[in-house]
């Protein structure tokens, strides 16, 4: 029952790849290498998000992604009857039938889902109002009948401090105690502690054992992260046809930024055979979910007609959106002022829906 996905701490894995960016001041020649974005991070997420529950267990199988958080997990291998019901609730978003339903199998048999549950909603403040104390108790009631989702979930609140004031060792155990149980998302976040080196010392080695057990369950997130080190050579050898193999299974999941590193590799023929064409249309898509670094390369690659036909209106369209995002380009500003005022307007007035919905979004976040 993986829903609980919460911050323990920021983790940046620095991703650098060698070579000049393509620009347009290249000329219309064979390409020049593409770089990969430098600082873009696999992070725990922000905030807690419900998972959608599976209907029937997973076993070794990948969850389909949602976004880029990782997959679910197993709610375990037999279930009453009565226990769906709860769950099915849960789901379908009525959190008070789940609650009632829930509440009925801890007092009638025990049910340690059933306690995991109602740590859920009250965690959340599904259907009731939201309490920590109470979200913990039950989630300590089922981790310490030995049920994963509850110690990882548990271990989170602790590393995020939501019991109080945060306890890393603690929450590290717990979160430790759940990926030896299988739990993907807990040896993901497990990893991620040890990249960082806080609450254990820094191990990449052990880093890439984690991500690796949670890369083979379908985490889109831990490939990333996994083909990370296998770029850098960090805890594994340096290994850059793994690292585009695995970046090719986070992207096919989804993962955007997976997606931005694989076109990159795919551009340039690293680790993988040299595909401009594909490389195009994964910026395009990576582009459209908002990403920078996708529109300021997508930019790039349109103004010089590289695995996609030149446009002038597209590029400067793209790099003025990539701009406002925060990923500026000098020889693409020098392109812009190259082209005719009336090429200009037109890109201007293509980004300006976006550059609507950008300032829209800051202003709600402020």
């Amino acid at each position: 029952m993986n829903w609980v996905r919460m911050t323990a701490s920021a983790v940046v894995l620095l991703l650098v790849s060698v070579g000049a960016w393509i620009s347009p001041g290249a000329g219309q020649g064979s390409a020049q290498p593409m770089t990969a974005p430098s600082g873009a991070a696999p992070k725990l997420t922000a905030k807690p998000k419900p998972i959608p529950i599976p209907t029937k267990p997973v076993s070794g199988a990948a969850a389909a992604p949602v976004s880029s958080a990782p997959p679910q997990a197993s709610l375990g291998t037999e279930r009453e009857p009565a226990a769906d019901l709860a769950y099915g609730a849960f789901q379908r978003g009525y959190y008070l039938t789940a609650f009632a339903i829930a509440t009925r199998r801890v007092e009638d048999k025990n049910d340690i889902k059933a306690m995991t549950l109602l740590a859920e909603l009250y965690a959340n403040g599904y259907g009731v109002g939201r309490d920590d104390k109470k979200a913990a108790e039950w989630y300590r009631l089922a981790a310490d009948r030995g049920d994963r989702e509850a110690m990882f979930a548990l271990g989170l609140f602790y590393l995020g401090g939501r019991t109080g004031a945060a306890d890393g060792e603690r929450g590290a155990k717990l979160v430790a105690a759940a990926a030896k149980l299988g739990h993907a998302a807990a040896s993901y976040d497990l990893a991620l502690l040890y990249v960082e080196g806080r609450v254990f010392p820094q191990d990449f080695s052990r880093a890439a054992e984690l991500f690796r057990a949670a890369a083979d369950a379908g985490s889109p997130e831990a490939q990333y992260a996994l083909a990370t080190l296998y770029k850098e050579g960090r805890g594994v050898p340096k290994d850059v046809t793994a690292a585009a193999r695995l970046l090719a299974a986070a992207s096919a999941a989804d993962y955007t930024d997976a997606e931005v590193e694989y076109a990159i590799a795919l551009f340039n023929g690293v680790g993988v055979p040299r595909d401009e064409l594909t490389a195009a249309t994964l910026l395009q898509k990576a582009a459209r979910k908002g990403n920078p670094i996708a529109q300021n390369r997508l930019a790039n690659i349109l103004a010089v007609g590289h695995g996609i036909k030149a446009d002038p209106i597209a590029a400067i369209k793209w790099h003025i959106v990539a701009k406002a995002g925060g990923v500026g380009d000098v020889p693409l500003d020098a392109f812009v002022q190259k082209q005719s005022p009336e090429v200009r307007s037109a890109a201007e007035k293509a980004a300006k829906p976006w550059l609507d919905a950008i300032k829209e979004k800051r202003e709600s976040r402020s």
